[in-house]
């Protein structure tokens, strides 16, 4: 598979080519609308000089314009109609292209107000159930007419019928998509069928799964201490963690530790404790001055459902710079069952900021965290290896498995097997990480088929 860079290049290819198609295609359809129009004028001229009424008004109308109303007096009545049904179509147009500017120009903090005061009087539920209505009935519109179009050019040029084809499954959700398009993936010259792929998707259903079956192997691996176990046999460098799990009130008063939700990922509800009197709310990126506004920071977090339970544990805290008290750096590796898709560093202090990475190393934008973007370190391809390994130990098409940097390099932090706001990518990235989601789902698969037995991941889930 391509990396994104890679695939960037692809794409402005297929744009060049795309245009010079476009460009044939509107030529092709010109050439074919003036011929039909001018069979169609002849048969109109036929049709009229034959016609028992064109013979019949024809002396009349000779007569008409050589004695009565001149020619130039009818012309002139029929021009100042034909600029009366102008100015009406006009003023037609003007409306309808305000309305078009209005639609493209809403606010969307003015249309946030305006859903907060349907709340607020009570309307927004019957609002809500008619815009669902509206917008199946508009799905269902524009899904029907891309299909048709798409069947309009199934005999045309293999080249111009593919061309459509791509443009209507931009406009397509997956399972909108018509089997006639599908089977074109499938020849031995086959259209590309990106536009199918999304990680989002691709999410989506692996939580549905998850509904259906109760569990799927990643989530054996959610559990902070399942995790640690698994990987301190693998000799992977795991921070020191306390045995006992702890509610808000029994949490040990103690200096260089992190507190954290016993289940959850991501952020929320985790404090740096560097004394008693130098806390750093992570979520937040704020300083708490004294064990008592730790606790109290720790109740918000529970009654605002944060933190679902009030179960907490506490391990080693990790420093970049011991010295500097530098909190140690995020990095994070979505992995796709044996490679890397993308890396996520996360700097925490002074402020937040994010860098994405590719496998190779390059920097790029997902179209997340646009506005807090920094120019990060990165890692090593020993640290991208390493993340690979671990991926191909667990039977799960993706995971995404976080460290910390330390003074002494990385050390493992957890498991996500649903990272926060997946939903958030951009429409490249999306589709970039759904094509290594479902090549990954494919080689896992074709493993499990030729017998990989998974040994060590089967061992460890005995134990959890």
């Amino acid at each position: 598979m391509d990396d994104l860079t890679d695939s960037l290049e692809v794409e402005e290819e297929i744009r060049k080519r795309d245009f010079l198609l476009e460009a044939l295609l509107d030529k092709e359809a010109d050439i074919k609308k003036l011929a039909s129009e001018n069979i169609q004028n002849k048969k109109k001229a036929k049709q009229i000089s034959s016609s028992n009424t064109y013979k019949l008004f024809k002396p009349i109308t000779k007569a008409k314009f050589s004695r009565g109303t001149s020619k130039e007096v009818i012309i002139s009545e029929l021009e100042e109609k034909l600029a009366e049904i102008q100015k009406e179509l006009y003023s037609t147009k003007e409306k309808y292209h305000d309305l078009i500017i209005r639609d493209r120009l809403l606010n969307i903090g003015s249309l946030h107000d305006v859903l907060k005061e349907k709340k607020e009087n009570g309307e927004l539920i019957s609002f809500l159930k008619q815009t669902i209505e509206n917008k199946k009935q508009l799905d269902s519109n524009y899904n029907h007419m891309l299909r048709y179009i798409a069947r309009l050019f199934m005999k045309e040029k293999e080249e111009y019928r593919d061309y459509i084809y791509q443009l209507v499954l931009d406009g397509l959700t997956m399972e909108a998509i018509p089997e006639f398009i599908l089977r074109e993936g499938l020849k031995d010259s086959p259209i590309e069928l990106r536009q199918v792929s999304s990680f989002r998707a691709s999410m989506n259903m692996r939580i549905r799964k998850m509904q259906l079956t109760g569990t799927l192997p990643e989530w054996q691996l959610d559990d902070k201490r399942n995790a640690y176990n698994f990987m301190d046999k693998l000799n992977v460098p795991i921070p020191w963690v306390a045995e006992d799990t702890y509610s808000i009130s029994t949490i040990p008063k103690r200096e260089g530790i992190v507190i954290k939700p016993a289940n959850g990922a991501g952020s929320r509800g985790v404090y740096l404790v560097y004394s008693t009197t130098d806390i750093f709310d992570i979520k937040r990126s704020r300083n708490v001055k004294s064990w008592e506004g730790l606790l109290e920071s720790l109740a918000k977090d529970l009654s605002s459902g944060w933190v679902e339970e009030d179960k907490w544990i506490i391990e080693e805290l990790i420093l970049e710079n011991k010295d500097d008290k530098l909190p140690s750096r995020d990095i994070k590796f979505y992995c796709f069952y044996g490679r890397v898709g993308l890396i996520l560093e996360i700097s925490r202090y002074p402020e937040l900021k994010y860098c994405w990475w590719t496998e190779n190393g390059e920097r790029v934008k997902t179209g997340k965290y646009t506005n807090d973007l920094f120019k990060g370190k990165g890692c090593t391809q020993a640290e991208v290896q390493l993340a690979k390994e671990i991926s191909q130990l667990i039977p799960a098409p993706f995971i995404r498995i976080d460290f910390l940097r330390s003074d002494k390099g990385l050390v493992f932090g957890e498991f996500t097997p649903k990272p926060g706001n997946y939903d958030e990518f951009d429409e490249a990235t999306d589709k970039w990480l759904g094509d290594y989601f479902n090549e990954a789902e494919g080689r896992l698969i074709n493993d499990l088929l030729n017998g990989k037995e998974f040994s060590y991941f089967n061992e460890m889930i005995k134990t959890f």
